[in-house]
Parts: C-alpha cells; structure tokens; sequence
C-alpha cells in the first residue's frame, strides 16, 4: 500500500481537491493522509480544517502560521516555517509520495521539504502559465517535482519543455471538475431569492484576489470592480479575499462599500459556492474559478487584470482590465440566464480516477529521484 500526504493551505485547493482526496482515501491500494495549515487555521477565514475532518479524511497534523499581516514578508516568513514543520511531518509520517497542488506557497514549501527527505513529489495543475508571483512559483515546484498531473496538453507540452520526462508527465484534466455536473442543481430563482436578490436584475458572484506585484493599487482596482457592477445596475456577492499580501487592501474596499447590491461573505462551503457560481449570471474578478470551473455551468466570466494572465481559456471568459466602465459596458450586455453551452478545455470531470491510476502504478524508483533536465 502505497501513502500519500497531501498539503493543504486554503479552503481553495481542499475544495478542489476534494473528490480527489476522496477517490484517493477510498481506494484499498492507497492510504491517504492531510496536514492543514495557513488559513485553514484561522477562525477570521472560517477555520476551514474543520471541513476535512468533517469529510472523513485523515487529518494528521495541524501546523499554524503566522499569515497576517498580509504582506509579502509574511508569505515568506511562512514559507521558511512551514519547511521546517513539514520536514518533521514528513520524517514522521514517512509518506511514499507527496502531493501538492498548484502555485502557493505552503506546496513550495511541502516539495522542499520533501526532496530533503528523498521523497517522491506529485504535482497537479503545473505547467500553465498565470503572470505574476504564481507563475515563478509553479515552476518552481514542477523543478521540484518527479510526477506531474496536467490539466491540459498544452501544459503538459510546456512541462516537458521545461525539461520534464516526458513518462513522468500526464493529463489528468483539472480534479476541481470532478463531480460539478453530478451535484444537485437547484432552479437560479430558488438560489437567487435565498440571498435576498430581486430576481428580476441579474447577479454577480464577485471573486476578487490580491496581485502582490500591484499591492499599491489593489484599493483602487477594487473600488473599480465594486464601481464597474454597480453602474450596470447588478446586484452581487462577493466572497472574501484570500490572504495574500494586498489581501487587506481589498477586504476594507469591500467592507466599506455601501451599497444594498453587494453582499460580502467570508467563506462558502463548495458545494454552495458551486450552486452559486452556476446560478449567478456572471462570475466576475480574477479567480482561477473563472478561467476553470465557470465553463462547465457555461457561466459567463469577466476576468478582469494580470492575475491570471496567459491561462488557456474556454469561450466563456472575457478578459478587461480593472476598469469601472468597461466593466459596465461588458455587463450591460450579458442578459438575465445568458449562458454558454457548457464546454471545457480543462477536462471531462474524470481527474480522481486518473491520478489514483497513476498514483498506485507510476514506478517510485532511484530513477526517478534522479532528476536531470531531459535537454
């Protein structure tokens, strides 16, 4: 039986993670194991730790560190104590591979520790192209990394093309899609009415996040958002920001709006945040949400600056800068239940199967340990 330690940081990467982790616990060749820190652990971000226990997962440890306030000397301090927290994780709980997802950094800080330790990396979701901090950070972890788990061809091309073995690299699809089509999907006006909105005006699921190289205009950039679906004459909720530096910036925009069209909430439970995305008439902001799992409701995106710059995108996003009028102007056009035909690039839905596939049967040699760039 093979062990697999997974690292977790957000309510984010948990919730799409979440079958995954699931298909990965349920299978008998597989033996699975989470350890939670960052914002999980903070009661302001809802204490969502909380939710992996409660999905019945094995929650091995808990490693608390210190994310406010939001800076970029924080996110780096964090990263230092998280290596040496997980490195004594890892020595103790002696895991045949690591599992990471993404760009952030408690995954950075996960592969570091456990290539000391010459334990294998499985990384998911390397290999796309974002801009910004993301971007170095992602690739820095797929260096780091012995097994890759990619969305798409194209990222598996570039994975490859940054040296990776090309038998060391999959398409798995994105594990954030599996199960979205299958859950309950309750009428828009149902949903809508639930949140207090008139359901004659359409509405906006704000997600917004914080783009450290910009943090000086992060304020400004939100009251652009806040100004842009206001002047269209939507109504919106908008979830709170991660914790990343600018992060605070935001939050006082949001809280300080006034206006009875914008709702704020700090956190949603997948399953609501999804019946929610798939009923809003559009997602606006600059989630990885928007670019990935939006397309499979067919919900219209307005993704808006750098944050996810360069990303493959499905038909349904339009990309704009943080812009109050051409965020109006954008929206002025998309009616009440406008919806594309759900399509998306990032996968079938199908992601959990393939990673504990190829999990269980990739072969954890010295080989593979040995990394080399293949050029």
């Amino acid at each position: 039986m093979r062990k697999i330690l997974y690292f977790s940081g957000t309510r984010a990467d948990f919730g799409l993670m979440r079958k995954s982790l699931l298909a990965i616990d349920a299978d008998p060749a597989l033996e699975l194991s989470v350890i939670a820190t960052g914002m999980h652990l903070d009661p302001s971000y809802g204490s969502t730790w909380k939710e992996i226990s409660d999905s019945g997962l094995h929650l091995a440890a808990q490693c608390p560190v210190e994310i406010s306030p939001p800076s970029g000397k924080t996110m780096a301090r964090a990263i230092g104590q998280m290596i040496k927290d997980f490195t004594d994780q890892i020595e103790q709980l002696c895991p045949d591979v690591v599992l990471v997802l993404g760009d952030r950094g408690e995954m950075l800080a996960a592969a570091i520790a456990a290539i000391h330790l010459n334990v294998p990396v499985a990384h998911i979701h390397g290999g796309e192209r974002s801009g910004t901090v993301d971007e170095s950070v992602r690739h820095a972890i797929t260096k780091l990394s012995h097994i890759h788990f990619a969305a798409t061809d194209g990222a598996r091309d570039r994975l490859i093309a940054l040296g990776e073995r090309p038998d060391c690299v999959y398409v798995t699809g994105a594990p954030g899609l599996d199960g979205l089509l299958e859950a309950s999907r309750r009428p828009r006006n149902e949903i809508i009415a639930e949140l207090g909105f008139k359901l004659t005006r359409p509405v906006a699921l704000i997600l917004f996040h914080p783009v450290l190289q910009e943090i000086p205009t992060m304020a400004a950039k939100t009251h652009a958002v806040l100004d842009g679906v206001t002047g269209a004459g939507w109504q919106s909720i908008a979830l709170m920001p991660n914790s990343d530096a600018g992060s605070d910036e935001i939050r006082i925009v949001f809280e300080n709006h006034e206006s009875r069209d914008l709702q704020t909430i700090v956190h949603l439970p997948r399953p609501r945040f999804l019946e929610i995305m798939a009923a809003a008439d559009a997602l606006v902001g600059n989630s990885s949400a928007g670019i990935i799992e939006a397309a499979s409701f067919g919900t219209p995106v307005l993704n808006l600056g750098t944050r996810q710059n360069l990303r493959e995108r499905n038909a349904n996003v339009i990309d704009l800068p943080e812009d109050a009028k051409q965020i109006t102007a954008a929206l002025q056009k998309i009616t009440l239940n406008s919806r594309f035909a759900p399509a998306n690039i990032f996968g079938d839905g199908q992601a959990s199967a393939r990673i504990c596939s190829y999990l269980k049967s990739h072969p954890l040699n010295a080989d593979l340990m040995n990394k080399v760039l293949i050029y």
